[in-house]
């Protein structure tokens, strides 16, 4: 039997109706990435484009923004406001604040379940612990007694944990489980009367089958990290930054963090980590944690993000209020974008 491969002919109306109609369908599919940076002081959020290395959005009215969030769906963004004591709801599509949901006390960084329906606040002030925001009805409905103060949480890429990194209590490093919001293990307890190092920011490496492997912690008063194997709950190794001339280092204070901000690449090849001591981002394999080199950026480079392709990551520099953008596989920065008053805290978000 014989087949006709010719398309069948169709009319000029028709063919206008098929394009504007694919038309519609690509603006109402589109996603957008952005790589989403907070400025700590300011009330401006910029929203850059990795796809040209330009700032194409703001949002505004936030003032101290810290901690930063996306809606897995993409429709919302949530941010922290030290001024304010509030998580603000961003719409994804307007960039207008919806609700600023009133929380316990000042506010650090946030994170987002795997479903999108809580946001767990850290809570730096008082007895600290963290918020628990109901995405649906827009309010703090719980809240989880950490006894300290709580720097940074995050939810593990499976979705099954929620860590918090703390400050001042029996112990600074605790693992809850997500579904009943009870301490399941911690690490870095108090022994005697011993001063606790307190948990600056975390990164998770992962196993084939998306569960953690690994947390890489960030220590105050350490120019370096701690390697945390995640099944035996224990800390296996510590590693020291590079160091490099006094003259070369940056000006304090780095407020007991020389190293902050941390992060494993999404190919999970690779784990960054900035020093604000030596103004530079240090590159090391994974998962053999080999050196692979430096690259210099602004002062006192504070987070980090990395583009979905594991291309480029964006280095957020708080004292020379701008983000490097560094070339993965070169290891070199190709452009410095100017942003708002000390920038720190970004995420990478798919847009909708």
């Amino acid at each position: 039997m014989s087949r006709n491969h010719n398309p069948p002919r169709s009319t000029p109306i028709a063919a206008l109706l098929i394009a504007v109609l694919c038309g519609f369908a690509d603006v109402a599919g589109a996603d957008s990435v952005r790589i989403v940076q907070t400025n700590s002081r300011d009330d401006v959020i910029h929203l850059i484009d990795p796809a040209t290395h330009e700032i194409v959005d703001e949002i505004r009215g936030i003032p101290v923004n810290h901690g930063a969030a996306a809606a897995p769906d993409g429709s919302r963004l949530y941010f922290s406001s030290e001024a304010k004591h509030t998580l603000d709801v961003v719409d994804a599509g307007t960039f207008d604040v919806i609700a600023e949901i009133p929380l316990s006390a000042r506010p650090n960084n946030i994170s987002i379940g795997k479903d999108g329906r809580y946001v767990y606040v850290g809570i730096m002030e008082g007895e600290g612990g963290i918020d628990v925001v109901d995405t649906e009805r827009l309010a703090k409905v719980r809240h989880i007694d950490t006894g300290s103060r709580v720097h940074n949480t995050y939810v593990t890429p499976d979705g099954r944990w929620l860590v918090a990194g703390t400050f001042g209590g029996e112990r600074n490093l605790n693992v809850f489980d997500v579904d009943t919001e009870e301490l399941a293990w911690s690490l870095f307890e108090k022994r005697n009367d011993e001063t606790l190092e307190g948990i600056r920011p975390i990164a998770f490496e992962t196993n084939p089958d998306g569960s953690t492997k690994r947390m890489f912690v960030q220590i105050s008063d350490v120019h370096g990290f701690a390697v945390v194997d995640f099944a035996e709950r224990r800390e296996v190794a510590r590693i020291t930054l590079p160091d490099v001339p006094p003259e070369q280092q940056g000006e304090p204070p780095f407020n007991a963090a020389p190293a902050h901000g941390i992060g494993v690449a999404p190919d999970g090849e690779t784990l960054w980590v900035c020093s604000r001591l030596n103004g530079h981002v240090y590159a090391y394999s994974l998962p053999e944690l080999e050196f692979l080199g430096g690259v210099e950026v602004g002062d006192h480079p504070d987070w980090l993000t990395f583009t979905p392709d594991s291309r480029f990551v964006y280095v957020a520099n708080g004292y020379s209020d701008d983000v490097s953008v560094v070339d993965v596989a070169a290891l070199e920065e190709v452009v410095r974008l100017p942003v708002g008053k000390a920038p720190k805290r970004n995420i990478t978000a798919v847009l909708r």
